[in-house]
């Protein structure tokens, strides 16, 4: 993979520099669809009363509309699903760093279960882990783990839609899924350069400009670069993100956004140390490991590219729309050494206690995989009436085809380490870097969805009704075979039906009660083990309802969304609890059951008080299980509980205008770390953890100053211990210093 530099980097008269971006976007296409609202948070200096006075404008710090969960500028208030969005204006006012960081003020999202991790967003909702997309078309996920780890700082928002999404995005699972849009370009100049330092060496510069080159071409370039420890003794890691943007007006009706990523990261050392249950969870005699212990290796190296390209078009024909998004891309990570405490504290005679309480084994575990993807989405949208009735319609086909090809060695117990006093060993370049051995997954995947959907308005009631079929093709080579020979292909067909129906009533006074029902699906890959007939794909349906708010008869200057909703979720044809994209093995006579509760509201007033707040109860359980001992288990990392709260103050007059305050806390109760099951009799449970965050900032026109903590107190907490040797601890204080230029 070649990374090419853009020219706008390297010109500091501003139109040299859009032109140099421009330029580089226009040998590539890329995707795109409408975007929430550009972010406008902006300072200004004014008089109060006689007063001066500093104002902070953040106009789309409360959401008002998504295309994520309907495909169509719908507003939130009329959608009969529970959406999230997180716009830019939160991210920048509250610095979040990262997805997991943006969620912790989210209901039904948990976030951060296996600590910071620098790689990827890890994260679940409604019991579920989502699919990720980036505006709108799914990113290419490898066969382990469901997000690609994008820097937030390319995104414009971070949507999550929850529930059942597949009658509008093919194969989903049903708690929900994830939708960032990207940074897009704007036809006036603009932007910013900022640069972070704090705990753990952490360092960052960002940037990103935008503005016309001409009547017909608004072009962005946005760029980071960060370098920066763990708190586990003995981690580095860096990040580079290049992200060119350029929208064509080829006429009043006519628009072509072309969009790009590019990032590439390494690792290097242990990331999240797996570490016993002794020690962590449990008492060890020994006394409490250490949050900054390190069980795995410095020599631990994690190198991953990727990029994306392709285009969103768009033409108006007056009551008829027509929108073209296309995305190509590709994902490569390689971890040709992965050392790491892998079979917890020693326990030589297997009676169940260890022998010293201090010794861990280590083993070795080299991956790599490389992903490919193409998608498409092309759709018409009309709006009619007929008679007293509104229709927003919608009719579109889209095509996804991807390819995975992973491949792993497992070198079992080649040396221990001191928990206590870690002393690395010296192993052979056999031991450190022994290849990749064993095929994990290679396959093929290509889907084809054909769908409708009509958002009828009767007065003040919504209707909105939406139906897909799609088609499902897989092949794949027999996994945990030699990664060097080729297995006969497998091949395997799968289709389904999704709907989904809603309605909502939007009062005058801004009341909107809601209820909807949706379904959803998820191809299984593999054989029956009961029936040998090939798996039928999981199917998922949801009841959800509720009410909104969004004080629209308030006044002036207060913004407010409120969403209180109730839902039941039930998986069926589940054959492994936790799927995966490689063939699994049993019977397809699972079933899971999610019900719940969540209040979430976001508020925004007089340009001066902000408030997120949030609670989620999950109540998730197995229903039926091929493995006897799950049944009656709740899901992993699905806490009943989750509260939490943010409120940020800032002083508009007098000699301190323009300085701020914020102040939050979040509570999570504990939650299992794994299902049980024959190699895992015991389930321990992370445990509940209440944190604190702060913020101190001071705005003035063109300058922003803050300083953000996360866990202020440090409060040492097990985030998740997925086994005996599993065991990870939450993400522990950060205090992170940002100074931003915007212009």
């Amino acid at each position: 993979m070649r990374f090419v530099s853009s020219h706008a980097e390297r010109s500091a008269v501003r139109k040299a520099l859009l032109c140099g971006a421009a330029l580089t976007l226009l040998p590539t296409t890329a995707f795109a669809q409408d975007a929430t609202a550009e972010a406008t948070l902006d300072t200004s200096r004014t008089t109060i009363d006689g007063e001066n006075a500093i104002i902070v404008t953040a106009p789309h710090y409360v959401p008002e509309g998504t295309n994520t969960a309907s495909k169509a500028n719908i507003p939130l208030i009329e959608t009969p699903q529970s959406v999230s969005v997180i716009t830019r204006d939160q991210i920048d006012l509250l610095n979040f760093v990262d997805a997991q960081q943006a969620v912790r003020y989210t209901a039904g999202v948990f976030g951060e279960s296996y600590g910071p991790d620098l790689r990827f967003d890890f994260l679940t909702v409604r019991g579920f882990t989502p699919k990720e997309y980036m505006d709108g078309l799914a990113t290419p996920n490898s066969t382990s783990i469901s997000s690609v780890g994008v820097d937030l700082y390319a995104f414009q928002s971070l949507d999550v839609l929850k529930g059942p999404a597949s009658v509008l995005y093919g194969s989903s699972p049903p708690g929900g899924l994830t939708n960032e849009t990207s940074r897009r370009a704007s036809s006036e100049f603009g932007g910013e350069i900022g640069v972070k330092y704090g705990t753990d060496d952490y360092k960052q510069i960002a940037g990103t400009m935008t503005g016309p080159v001409s009547d017909m071409l608004d072009v962005r370039f946005t760029a980071l670069y960060r370098n920066r420890d763990a708190e586990r003794d003995l981690v580095h890691a860096e990040r580079l993100l290049a992200a060119p943007t350029a929208t064509l007006k080829l006429g009043p009706d006519t628009k072509l956004t072309l969009l790009g990523y590019y990032q590439y990261d390494t690792v290097r050392g242990d990331t999240n140390g797996f570490m016993p249950v002794y020690g962590t969870l449990l008492d060890n005699p020994l006394g409490k490991i250490s949050h900054r212990a390190n069980v795995g290796d410095p020599n631990n190296l994690y190198k991953r590219r990727q990029w994306g390209a392709g285009w969103d078009f768009s033409h108006d024909f007056g009551s008829v729309s027509f929108h073209s998004n296309t995305k190509w891309s590709r994902y490569n990570e390689d971890t040709p050494t992965q050392i790491y405490g892998s079979g917890g504290l020693i326990d030589n005679n297997f009676d169940g206690i260890p022998d010293d309480y201090r010794t861990v084994l280590q083993s070795n575990f080299t991956y790599k995989e490389h992903v490919t993807s193409f998608a498409t989405d092309n759709r018409f949208d009309a709006t009619l009436g007929t008679g007293p009735i509104e229709h927003n319609l919608i009719a579109g086909v889209d095509y996804r085809r991807t390819f995975n090809d992973s491949a792993y060695t497992f070198n079992y117990g080649i040396g221990t380490v001191d928990l206590f006093d870690p002393g690395y060993t010296t192993y052979t370049d056999a031991q450190l870097r022994p290849g990749y051995a064993t095929r994990f997954n290679t396959q093929w995947r290509k889907q084809t969805g054909i769908y409708l959907q009509d958002h009828a308005a009767i007065g003040n009631l919504y209707l909105t009704v939406s139906g897909r079929y799609d088609w499902v093709r897989m092949s794949y080579m027999t996994p945990f075979a030699a990664a060097d020979v080729d297995t006969p292909l497998t091949k395997q067909r799968q289709k389904k039906f999704t709907w989904r129906a809603g309605a909502n009533y939007v009062t005058d006074s801004g009341f909107a009660p809601y209820v909807s029902y949706a379904t959803s699906f998820e191809p299984v890959v593999g054989t029956d083990g009961v029936t040998l007939a090939p798996y039928k794909p999981s199917a998922g349906k949801q009841w959800e309802g509720g009410v909104k708010y969004d004080a629209r008869g308030l006044g002036e200057g207060i913004k407010l969304l409120v969403t209180a909703t109730v839902f039941k979720i039930n998986q069926t044809n589940v054959v492994a609890t936790a799927p995966s994209v490689s063939p699994v093995f049993g019977t397809q006579s699972g079933e899971v059951e999610v019900k719940g509760a969540e209040l979430e509201f976001v508020a925004r007033l007089r340009d001066q008080l902000s408030i997120n707040g949030a609670y989620s109860y999950n109540d998730s359980e197995v229903k039926k299980s091929n493995v006897a001992a799950e049944i009656g288990a709740p899901l992993p990392v699905t806490p009943k509980h989750k509260l939490s709260l943010f409120v940020d103050y800032t002083i508009q007059k007098g000699s301190l205008g323009g300085l701020g305050f914020g102040f939050g806390g979040r509570y999570t109760s504990d939650s299992a770390g794994s299902l049980p099951g024959p190699f895992n009799p015991v389930v321990y449970y992370g445990e509940a953890s209440t944190l604190f965050d702060a913020i101190v900032h001071y705005d003035i026109p063109g300058w922003r100053i803050a300083v953000n903590g996360s866990n202020i107190f440090n409060k040492l907490y097990v985030a998740r211990c997925s086994g005996p040797a599993g065991c990870t601890y939450g993400a522990g204080r950060q205090v992170i210093g940002t100074v931003t230029k915007t212009f």
